[in-house]
């Protein structure tokens, strides 16, 4: 009788399979064959076997067809890996390839196109399908999501944040309309003329009225009241075109004074919600000085100013050194802004008046702030007190 096949709980089965667990060398894999060998005998032993044969008389037929389909096979598992696992993070390409290959049946490398993983990034980053970019830690990717149901919630959300800033510009236009209205239709009072007391007849008597005139009653609501009234309409109501009266004498200066408290509440409301809405983590602007403050890039660019000459995915920025002319690609958090003298021109980069230019008036040293004026747009001419020094940024003349 011939000699029994071992069974599947014996010590030799056992010890097979745990050497074949996990993954092997990669000289002794078949990519054709899709089998692994454990030692250069046992790949010397496949390499002479019919079935490797087989597979190398097709693989002969049309070796490109074969070489295109594990790169394609090999691109879209990647592509997949990343996107599940990191979305559009930012990532090191090396990390992804080592969770990838980590599936034992994965299709390896020397079967693509591709001899290293750096000819790969940079393929991805050619073909626009990852945002691609080199430093000292070596090659970092960022899936691109083209996703239509993702570029088309992005889209919603931009033309949602565009119509909420169209709105705020429209009330504060028609706040600034009803305002000087308001002034117009305010006349001075007329001086008293002083004559001199004169008696036209001798005989005539001189006499003193001495009658008292009803107090008019003051007004319900004055004129800063009713553009009170009208801007709280404007902003929640489509029902906001009134027309304001002019102001009579009778109204009391205490109720001017409330009526600017209530119009300041409004004023404090809006920079709230402004603030709210256009206070980011993100600040790079193209067209600012900043100041290198990370060691890593070099003593040859540690303190030194440049101007951003293109922002990439809001945290990353093409930057120009002023001295040397060079061009570097950072991260923001390896800069800082720039403060320049009084009187210069400086950009709000974060914050309620995000984007708008201004002049700096006065610098505190003691909160670490600074007084600003708006310098172009509908808010010209509004001075911002106790604007951070993070959230403004000289300008590059």
């Amino acid at each position: 009788m011939g000699k029994e096949k071992p069974g599947f709980l014996t010590p030799k089965a056992i010890a097979n399979r745990i050497k074949a667990k996990g993954l092997q060398k990669l000289r002794w894999y078949c990519q054709m064959c899709q089998k692994q060998c454990r030692d250069e005998n046992g790949f010397k032993c496949h390499l002479t076997s019919e079935s490797h044969q087989r597979q190398l008389l097709l693989f002969a037929e049309n070796p490109e067809q074969h070489i295109d389909d594990f790169s394609q096979e090999f691109e879209s598992e990647y592509l997949e890996l990343l996107r599940r696992r990191f979305g559009t993070k930012r990532v090191n390409a090396n990390l992804v390839y080592q969770e990838y290959i980590a599936f034992r049946e994965h299709v390896h490398m020397n079967s693509t196109q591709w001899e290293t993983l750096t000819e790969f990034v940079k393929y991805l980053g050619k073909e626009g399908k990852c945002v691609v970019d080199y430093t000292e830690k070596g090659w970092f990717v960022a899936y691109v999501d083209r996703d239509p149901e993702t570029i088309k919630r992005q889209e919603a959300l931009k033309a949602k944040e565009k119509m909420e800033v169209t709105d705020e510009e429209r009330t504060m236009k028609f706040i600034g309309k009803q305002i000087e209205r308001a002034k117009e239709g305010q006349q001075a009072p007329a001086e008293a003329e002083f004559t001199e007391l004169k008696r036209e007849d001798d005989g005539e008597k001189i006499t003193l009225s001495l009658g008292m005139t009803k107090k008019e009653k003051p007004q319900l609501k004055s004129a800063q009241e009713r553009i009170t009234t009208n801007a709280l309409t404007a902003s929640f109501s489509s029902e906001t075109k009134k027309t304001v009266d002019k102001s009579k004498p009778g109204t009391s200066k205490l109720e001017k004074r409330k009526a600017m408290s209530a119009l300041d509440e409004i004023m404090e409301a809006e920079e709230k919600k402004k603030e709210r809405q256009n206070r980011k983590d993100y600040w790079l602007a193209p067209g600012i000085v900043v100041k290198v403050i990370h060691k890593k890039l070099g003593d040859k660019y540690y303190k030194k100013k440049a101007v951003v000459k293109e922002v990439k995915d809001l945290y990353t920025g093409i930057i120009k050194m002023l001295e040397s002319g060079d061009k570097l690609k950072v991260d923001q958090t390896h800069v800082e802004t720039v403060i320049p003298n009084i009187g210069k021109t400086v950009m709000v980069v974060n914050g309620a008046y995000r984007g708008e230019e201004a002049t700096l008036d006065s610098i505190n040293e003691k909160d670490f702030s600074c007084v600003i004026t708006i310098k172009s747009g509908l808010l010209t001419g509004r001075v911002i007190d106790k604007v951070q020094y993070e959230d403004i940024c000289k300008i590059h003349s």
